[in-house]
Order: C-alpha cells, then structure tokens, then sequence
C-alpha cells in the first residue's frame, strides 16, 4: 500500500529514527567520555605527568589539531565508501588509541597522544551528521540533531561519575588510576566498532528492514530534497568556498566550540575548587548542569522544526549561554549560585548545536555537503583548542576563572551577532511539509 497520509509519514520517519539514531547516540556518547575524560584525570594527570595548568589546557586542547587535519577527507570517504564502514574504522581507531594513552610518560608523550586521538577520531561527528541528512527530511531534522547531540551533555551526566568510580582502581595490578579510565572507557569504542558494521545501513536504498513502500517513499522523499537543494545552494565545494555565508557559519561553530570545550576540559576543576569536595560531590556537581541542558535541547529543537527558524534561536541560546559564564564568573565563592549559572549557560549552548547543524544543508548538496559539513567541522573545532589553552593561560597568570569565563562569553555574543548576519535560502519546503502534517506531538 502506497505512503499516502501524513501520519504514514511519521511512522516512516519513526522506524528510521528508532534504528539508527539510538546507536549513533550511543556511540557519540563513548565519543565524547574519551575525548573529555581527561576533565576528570586532570588533577592526577597533572600531578604525575609534572603538568603546569596552562601545559595541561594546551595539550587538552591539542586533540582538535590532529581532528582537524583529518576531518574533509575522512567525511568525503565516508561518502565513497559508505557510513557503515567507515564509521566502524573509526570507532575501531579511536577506541585503540584512546587505551594506549596509559602509557604516556611526561609532557611530550601527552601532547603526541592527544593528536593521535584526535586523528583517529577524526570524522565521526560529522560523519554522522551527514549520515543523518541521507535518512531524515530536513523538516524533521534539528529535532533529531537534538536526539543524537544529546549524547554530549549526557556524556558529561554519566561521563562524571563513572570516571569517578573507575579511577577508585588506583594501584590496583599497577595502574594509576588516569590510566584504568584510559583502557576501561576506550575500550565500549572497539565493541561498538563491531557491532557499527551489523546495525548501520548505508543508503534508504538498502534498508531491508524497512516495508518496500515505506522504503520508496523514503528514498524518492530524500532524491527530492536533494534535488532541491543543488538548485537552491551551493551545489559544488568551490562554490560553498566562495560563500560568504558558508564561511559565517564556519565561524559561528568556531566560536562555539571555543567555550564548549573552554568549559568542558576545565569545569571538573573548576567545581572541585569552588566545593573543595571529592571526587563523588565533584562528579555530581559537574553532571548536574548538563541534566538540564538535555530538556532544553529537545524543547528548543522542537520549536526551530515547528516554526523552521534557525537563526534566532541560535543567537537566543548563545545570549543565554554568554549570560550564564558572566554569572558564574560572578559566582566563584557560591557555589549553589555557581551550578546554576553554569546550568543556564549549558543549556544554551548545547542548544545551540542542535539547532546549528540544521542550517548547512539548507545550502549544500551532494559531495559539497559531505565536504562542506566536515570543513566546518574541522575548522570549528580548532575552537577546542583554543578555549581550555586560554582557560589554562588566564588561569596560571590570573589565579582565577573568572577571567577566561569572562572571555568565553564574549565568545558566545560575537557568535550570536554573527549568526543574524546569515542569509539563508527560505525553507518554503519545510513549511510546505509542516502544513501538511501538522503539528508534531
């Protein structure tokens, strides 16, 4: 029987969703435990490696050297050879690399493993962000970005206090305990790995497990919104380099991601000292904000689809954000005040992204878009390096955090005037299709 209502629609929409967005999800989850755990080894990391706090920023932040280097071309093989592969090599590489940090030694041998993770790493995320645009319609799709990106605050809810009970190994056969977090949360990657070439399917055009009619409707739904998008984008990725817009929304994510992972690699820290708690009070104190972040993450998501608006909601949240560091900048001596400015903060922020990545395929199709969103990707994330690098500098000259949260904030208002700036294509289908399927429960 033919797909012919809107609620058949949904249900298409529905299976998809409910095979491949719980393992993405999954995997971005351990994705981000391996590259922020080192949050929660810092203290020992830097005690037993002999690390200052700004050698510790600068070599945290090293990761997005080695992810950048290999971003495009690993998002431009994934489109040749197909997401079920290639994103199991990956996982595979990072998870192995992500067990062997237990043997670094000094200052040298941390800078070198945190470029080889961000090597191996390199294309998963927006692997799978591309991976989504073959099987989502764009009506639907910054609601699911919100599913799948919720992994990174979740990373960080559970992240905390599992590496807190993992680290209680220190001594035990030997290992520190920085090194049981290394092998013990690289190693669900391999696993995962594995299972990524059983579970992912490549194109709507091979998904078996959907009904032919489910599976039709899908596929000429997906050839159709290509279709619309080389006649209205940049359809090739010398024309998206020639893009002003293209470049602004390199720019914006950059901007993001500069507080992200500013925030990120140091708020263990940060919320040991302010409580000068252990280590359990401290995981719970970090996990807290971003239990929150996820309920604003879908709420927020859901009202960009209902209403197909992005820019204002991108800028509203990185308003909300900047406010959020300027008050725990405030907040250093209170700590109940302290959590609840970096829960306001964190949950603009994380929004942010949910609603962001719906906006580059709106202007690219095609190879242009499997280059395009890895090219924002890689340059964006040089962010991460540089955020926990200025935290770790002011924080060695200043002997405070108020002064690096102060500058990650102006970050978030320099990105939330800078996305108003965009121009983007209307979204004439979106709305088109919103009518006909009415609003989403």
């Amino acid at each position: 029987m033919a797909i012919a209502s809107p609620a058949d629609h949904r249900l298409v929409i529905a299976r998809v969703t409910r095979r491949l967005v719980p393992f993405a999800f999954i995997c971005y989850v351990v994705a981000y435990i391996d590259r922020v755990n080192i949050g929660f080894a810092a203290t020992s990391l830097q005690r037993d490696l002999h690390l200052s706090d700004a050698a510790y920023g600068y070599g945290a932040g090293l990761f997005f050297l080695g992810y950048c280097l290999f971003e495009i071309p690993s998002n431009i093989l994934l489109e040749r050879i197909g997401a079920r592969r290639w994103i199991a090599r990956i996982m595979l590489g990072w998870g192995v690399v992500s067990m062997a940090t237990i043997a670094i030694t000094g200052t040298t041998s941390f800078y070198a493993a945190r470029i080889l993770l961000g090597l191996a790493e390199a294309g998963f995320f927006p692997g799978m962000v591309l991976y989504l645009t073959y099987w989502i319609p764009e009506s639907e799709r910054a609601r699911t970005n919100a599913l799948f990106m919720m992994a990174a605050p979740i990373a960080i809810a559970i992240g905390a206090p599992v590496s807190h009970a993992i680290m209680t190994l220190d001594g035990t056969f030997g290992l520190k305990d920085w090194q049981w977090l290394f092998v013990l949360e690289g190693l669900p990657a391999v696993v995962l790995g594995v299972m990524a070439t059983r579970v992912l399917t490549d194109r709507p055009e091979d998904a078996e497990w959907l009904p032919a009619d489910d599976r039709a409707w899908l596929v000429q739904t997906m050839r159709d919104e290509r279709a619309r998008r080389g006649g209205g984008g940049h359809g090739s990725i010398a024309a998206s380099l020639r893009s002003g817009t293209f470049w602004r929304l390199t720019m914006v994510y950059f901007l993001n991601t500069v507080v992200t992972y500013g925030v990120f690699l140091w708020l263990p820290k940060i919320m040991q000292d302010a409580s000068h708690a252990g280590g359990f009070t401290v995981s719970i104190l970090t996990a807290l904000p971003f239990v929150v972040a996820l309920i604003a993450m879908i709420v927020i998501g859901r009202h960009s689809d209902r209403t197909g608006e992005r820019r204002w909601h991108v800028a509203g949240c990185a308003i909300a954000a900047a406010t959020g560091l300027i008050l725990a900048a405030a907040f250093q001596d209170n700590l109940l005040l302290l959590v609840l400015s970096f829960t306001l903060s964190q949950s603009g922020q994380r929004s942010v992204m949910s609603v962001f990545w719906a906006i580059p395929q709106r202007l690219l199709g095609g190879t242009a878009a499997a280059a395009g969103i890895a090219f924002i990707n890689a340059i964006g994330n040089l962010g991460g390096w540089v955020g926990p690098s200025v935290m770790g500098f002011l924080r060695q000259s200043t002997g405070t955090y108020s002064f690096g949260l102060l500058v990650l904030s102006c970050s978030l208002i320099a990105e939330a005037l800078l996305v108003l700036t965009l121009n983007l294509p209307a979204a004439k289908a979106h709305v088109e299709q919103h009518m006909r399927d009415g609003t989403h429960g």
